[in-house]
């Protein structure tokens, strides 16, 4: 049987050979294609954390607890070591400010002074506000994780079990429009949960890897919680895109073998979903190749 992460690698070699080469938002450029899906099944325990690289697994479950917090300040993300969204912050400083600050000084900033943290370290109502405090128009807040997993319970065969963070009132305010943003959800009659994302901008070799350990992260929490076991992770990438300065990154990891997926296990059921800790996740048998570099394109 073909190794699953051959699907990630295949697409990868699709939008070096066939990426349609267009100039991006960021300026760095890009070749793009339209259009991608993945399927993994979860049912063994086995995650889909890349082998051919290394992926930092902890980070990227970190930033999902983040989401489920509703916080949007990178603060919490900072003190725990988690420094992949302080690019748009900082940028945002240094373009009003006009101050050459260092990427390390700025965070440190954020961790030591309220007043600064809460003046430059928020990001907006991306993610975790949507998902948690949807604003209605009659100015109630949504929890829509807590709709979900109460609807698990109580009426798992529904077509209506999603969330998504895609709110167009508040698209002007956040820091960066979400590119995950849509996950669906479908339970089977023997209680297997699986998972549908749909990612409308998909940043192939340093984004989508990362999503596609927090979406496992995510439905292995959300089943849990419903007394359910996982089933599928299943990923709709909608503009798949190498940046351009990662062609060679990715032809370094197009020469390495796939080695056995790593498996996920969490170590105790917390009372709710807003209970789970790193500690909570052990992932095992993760023996990857060497990680690779690449720059973030802002």
């Amino acid at each position: 049987m073909r190794h699953p992460e051959y699907q990630y690698l295949d697409l990868l070699a699709d939008v070096l050979a066939h990426g349609d080469r267009r100039v991006d938002r960021t300026g760095v450029g890009t070749l793009s294609l339209f259009g991608a899906l993945t399927r993994f099944n979860l049912a063994a325990g086995t995650v889909p954390i890349l082998t051919t690289k290394r992926v930092y697994w902890k980070t990227a479950i970190r930033e999902m607890l983040w989401f489920l917090t509703g916080k949007t300040n990178i603060r919490p993300l900072l003190e725990n070591n988690v420094h992949i969204w302080t690019d748009w912050p900082l940028e945002r400083y240094r373009r009003a400010t006009g101050e050459a600050i260092a990427q390390s000084d700025f965070e440190q900033r954020i961790i030591a002074d309220d007043a600064f943290a809460s003046r430059w370290g928020d990001l907006g109502p991306v993610y975790g506000k949507q998902w948690r405090r949807w604003l209605g128009p009659d100015g109630k807040e949504h929890d829509q994780i807590a709709t979900l997993i109460e609807t698990l319970k109580t009426n798992p065969a529904s077509r209506r079990m999603l969330f998504h963070a895609w709110n167009v009132g508040e698209l002007a305010e956040m820091s960066l429009p979400p590119c995950h943003m849509v996950y669906q959800f479908h339970c089977t009659h023997d209680g297997r949960l699986s998972c549908l994302l749909f990612q409308r901008s998909g940043d192939l070799l340093l984004g989508c890897p990362f999503n596609w350990v927090g979406g496992t992260a995510l439905l292995a929490m959300i089943a849990q919680q419903a007394g359910l076991v996982p089933g599928e992770f299943v990923w709709v990438g909608g503009d798949v895109h190498l940046y351009l300065n990662h062609i060679e990154q990715a032809r370094i990891q197009l020469a390495r073998e796939p080695r056995p997926w790593p498996t996920l296990r969490l170590l105790r059921k917390p009372a709710s979903i807003d209970d789970y800790r790193i500690e909570d996740f052990e992932v095992a048998g993760y023996h990857p190749h060497a990680a690779i570099k690449a720059d973030v394109a802002v």
